[in-house]
């Protein structure tokens, strides 16, 4: 997963396109790398499942 394709997803869940986004083991380290670097880093949640992947979702409110 490169940077660009991390931000429009992201961007996505944001605004609402998308409730919610499954990132693979392979490509979780690059989609995180992406998503610690933004401002509203804490309105992600990240749900961890079996096998390594993760789920994520936009929260309204930041989690603290």
């Amino acid at each position: 997963m490169d940077k660009q394709l991390a931000n429009e997803v992201l961007d996505s869940l944001k605004t609402g396109e998308m409730n919610e986004y499954h990132v693979q083991k392979d490509s979780f380290l690059p989609f995180r790398e992406v998503l610690v670097k933004r401002d509203d880093f804490k309105h992600f949640r990240g749900i961890a499942q079996q096998g390594g992947s993760v789920v994520y979702k936009y929260l309204e409110t930041p989690r603290s």
